[in-house]
């Protein structure tokens, strides 16, 4: 065991050395469906990543700085994950009741409790709070009464803490970072969410694109010459396009607000995927000169979206743009087993030919 915790602990480290760069969004239909989505990122390789399905009578143990001898969880409730590195680190999922819950990276601000041998019963590792919520809760409400019931921390001291947003299928939406060790939820009415800094922070950010507006600028006169937009979208002339947290946070609410909303929530999962396709990273531009990893297209290793209302996961990769689903509604996670697969079984995109008769 303690030989996997070290092997674990290094690629621990190395992900959140490099890996700052998720994005999620969130869309609703007109027939009521509620939709959830994100990307996430890490350009230092080609990252292992699976899914998981989880069934109910899981139990789980959650893993410590000392080992997997962290708080037990028993899933009330059966779910699907995109996990990271390793099968038991949920990143994002959803489970059977239509909640929805994911961690995004938080370098530099969030500050979680110090591990305390006593009480490791109630002790759960930050990359195992998905799993945990997913598995226990189905309602933002209900994950929300049981924050403080539980003590989250790192199991590689001086890692990357990250930060949470929780999803239910009613619509409501928090963002849950821990700072100076104490929880601090937020409500996410926006539906926006990226990295550094907090989340509060970058609400108050977005008031420096108040200028921003859909469509073209109206021709204007400066002094006796007469100006015109060059093209269509001129009035997002300021919109920032570099690669940054803030910079990704203000670009995914001014496409999310100016969003067309869509019949159904299929359509609105498809949108989804078009909005995050503008937050694909190309793996060059994170890395000087010479020090671009063999083998790579993107940093954007994975693009997940969830329609809560239709129980559906939806997923992508950087190795494979073919959109897959999971239908929850398929699955009987009182009789299906444990079980976790790679989400590629090809290091190539498909290409499908077009024969011409």
């Amino acid at each position: 065991m303690k030989r996997i915790l070290i092997i674990v602990a290094v690629l621990i480290s190395a992900f959140a050395i490099d890996s700052e760069a998720c994005t999620g969004i969130s869309l609703a239909a007109k027939d009521g469906s509620k939709v959830v989505a994100r990307t996430i990122e890490w350009g230092g390789s080609l990252m292992d990543s699976y899914y998981v399905v989880v069934p109910r009578g899981y139990a789980c143990r959650s893993f410590t700085p000392g080992g997997a001898d962290g708080m037990e969880f028993v899933s009330k409730y059966g779910y699907v994950g995109l996990s990271v590195v390793k099968e038991e680190f949920v990143a994002e999922g959803l489970n059977e009741a239509g909640l929805s819950a994911g961690l995004f990276y938080f370098p530099g601000y969030g500050e979680y409790e110090e591990f305390d041998e006593s009480l490791k019963n109630s002790t759960l590792a930050d990359l195992q709070f998905v799993s945990w919520v997913l598995s226990s809760f189905s309602t933002v409400e209900e994950a929300v009464a049981a924050i403080n019931d539980v003590h989250v921390v790192s199991i590689v001291p001086g890692a990357s803490t990250v930060h949470w947003r929780i999803a239910d299928s009613t619509g409501r939406q928090v963002v849950v970072e821990i700072v100076g060790g104490v929880p601090h939820v937020y409500e996410n009415r926006l539906g926006v969410l990226t990295n550094s800094p907090g989340f509060e922070w970058q609400i108050t950010n977005l008031n420096n694109y108040v200028n921003l507006y859909a469509g073209a600028a109206e021709p204007k006169d400066l002094g006796n010459i007469r100006l015109s937009a060059f093209g269509a979208g001129s009035g997002t002339i300021g919109l920032p396009g570099d690669v940054t947290p803030p910079s990704r946070f203000v670009r995914a609410a001014f496409y999310k607000a100016t969003a067309p909303v869509y019949d159904t929530g299929r359509q609105t999962v498809m949108q989804c995927f078009h909005i995050l396709n503008n937050f694909d990273i190309p793996i060059g531009i994170e890395h000087r000169s010479g020090s671009v990893p063999d083998g790579m297209m993107s940093a954007t290793q994975w693009t997940c979206v969830s329609d809560m209302t239709a129980l559906e996961i939806y997923y992508r990769t950087a190795v494979n743009s073919n959109i897959r689903c999971i239908d929850l509604k398929k699955i009987n996670f009182g009789k299906v087993k444990y079980q976790s697969c790679l989400l590629d079984n090809t290091s190539e995109q498909p290409v499908e030919e077009i024969r011409i008769r």
